[in-house]
């Protein structure tokens, strides 16, 4: 096996690092890195980055393995596509608007909105609460009061992090109906967990930071182009740039500290010295990877749970949606989501369904699922019941996220380690938000900020003032 020195710097002068991933985190951290004059090797096992936020080619289609949209109140994510230039390919709504499909209800009475004013926060959604139609007066009031309550809350105390949701939400007077038809359906969304499975530490940090923080925090930005164009070509193009050898395909098997503080990463045919490393992999395989003594107590990475995302696609013989997206109520459908254009159909229309906290779904069949979600686009959208089904197909993320379980914030740990010059970034470390690309970004942020301090380099203002301004 060959032992790589990753530059000609001198021995001891705090310039090298190795990132391992090439996920949102990893690629922030290299970025991050790099841009403090640090030279970086990023080293992915996968023939490409992006993570779980990826795309793929079926027939003649560019495919998303999901639908995923950001927030405004998503100031790392905003940095991130800043940063790799593709702001303008993922822009984010004027105004927030999300158009609710109840299918209890009568057709021509099941369309309502939320969207916002350009009034002062609690103002800014008044007026769209006071007039949705699928919670009664009563539950419209009682929600502008758990509201109230739930700004009143710090999503830092650790005692928030032990209670459920769904029990907090029950004591403050919110009925069944209120709960799915308001709160898990942003939710579920974000959290990627029902009201009574979710901490209630993380979903006040959603809905606080998200509808209670500033008027257009919940503004929505998706990508227009299929998410490989963004995290993995651009991103690509951007490490290039700044000078990170980027290396895919390239799986590390061990990492060990060196008698002289330095660290060894294990690959394949090879080892590469360096005097720091991030590990930005997932907890499983961030637990089989760390040294011995890293963490205090490493066994709790394997506490922390998963969730699945299941996406059903769909590709219509003609244009069957006339809005972006939408979302839905008494029906197994979440949110629906047009990507005809991103995907490069030329004829009819793709959709995809994206379903979260699918734990009941994600290994049934695809002929299963396709019984159950076409009648219910018959049912939910009326210009698919005449259209013939060009295309249906599914994909499954089974650990798409760390399930935001009461009790998840003591098992998250922070990007420093017992290791000196070992750095952890992931969706799942503590960065107090729920596995969201938000969370991906800013755990690399900190990994990198936390890397800077020790080897000595000067923080780059224009990525650690995001920090700041959030």
């Amino acid at each position: 096996m060959s032992e790589e020195l990753l530059s000609d710097a001198p021995e001891g002068s705090g310039r090298e690092a190795v990132v391992v991933g090439g996920g949102l985190a990893g690629v922030t951290a290299a970025l991050a890195l790099a841009d403090a004059g640090v030279r970086v090797t990023l080293l992915e096992g996968r023939p490409r980055l992006g993570g779980l936020a990826f795309s793929f080619r079926r027939g003649g289609l560019t495919v998303d393995n999901g639908q995923h949209v950001y927030l405004r109140c998503c100031t790392a994510y905003r940095w991130f596509l800043d940063r790799i230039g593709g702001s303008a390919l993922a822009p984010l709504q004027e105004r927030l608007d999300v158009p609710v499909v109840d299918l209890a209800k009568p057709e021509g009475r099941r369309l309502g909105r939320l969207r916002r004013d350009a009034l002062p926060v609690p103002l800014h959604l008044a007026r769209s609460l006071a007039a949705y139609p699928h919670l009664s007066l009563a539950e419209r009031a009682r929600v502008g009061r758990a509201a109230l309550a739930l700004k009143g809350l710090d999503p830092a105390d650790p005692r928030l992090d032990a209670q459920d949701f769904g029990s907090w939400l029950t004591a403050h007077g919110q009925s069944p109906r209120a709960v799915e038809a308001l709160w898990d359906l942003v939710g579920v969304a974000t959290l990627n967990a029902v009201a009574h499975d979710a901490s209630l530490g993380l979903a006040a940090m959603v809905f606080r930071t998200g509808l209670l923080s500033d008027p257009g925090a919940a503004d929505i930005g998706w990508a227009r182009v299929p998410l490989g164009e963004l995290h993995d070509r651009l991103a690509r193009e951007a490490l290039d740039s700044a000078g990170v050898r980027t290396e895919v395909r390239t799986r590390v098997t061990s990492l060990s500290r060196d008698g002289d503080g330095s660290w060894s990463v294990q690959v394949p045919g090879r080892t590469l010295r360096t005097d720091a490393v991030v590990l930005a992999v997932p907890q499983r395989e961030a637990y089989g990877l760390l040294p011995d003594g890293a963490l205090e107590a490493p066994e709790r990475l394997l506490e922390i749970g998963t969730a699945p995302i299941l996406n059903v696609h769909v590709v219509y013989d003609r244009t069957v949606l006339d809005v972006p997206f939408l979302c839905a109520l008494g029906t197994p459908v979440q949110w629906v989501f047009d990507r005809t254009d991103a995907s490069g159909l030329r004829e009819g229309q793709y959709l995809a369904l994206s379903q979260s906290a699918a734990q009941d779904e994600i290994d049934e069949p695809v002929a299963a699922l396709r019984e159950r979600y076409l009648p219910e686009l018959e049912r939910l959208l009326p210009g698919t019941r005449g259209a013939a089904v060009k295309d249906f197909f599914v994909t499954r993320e089974r650990t798409a996220t760390f399930a935001p379980t009461p009790g998840v914030g003591r098992l998250r740990p922070g990007a420093r380690t017992k290791a000196p010059g070992l750095y952890l970034a992931g969706a799942w470390t503590a960065t107090g938000w729920p596995a969201t690309m938000e969370s991906a970004v800013r755990s690399g942020v900190s990994a990198a900020d936390a890397a800077l301090g020790a080897l000595g380099r000067p923080r780059p203002h224009r990525l650690f003032a995001l920090e700041e301004a959030a």
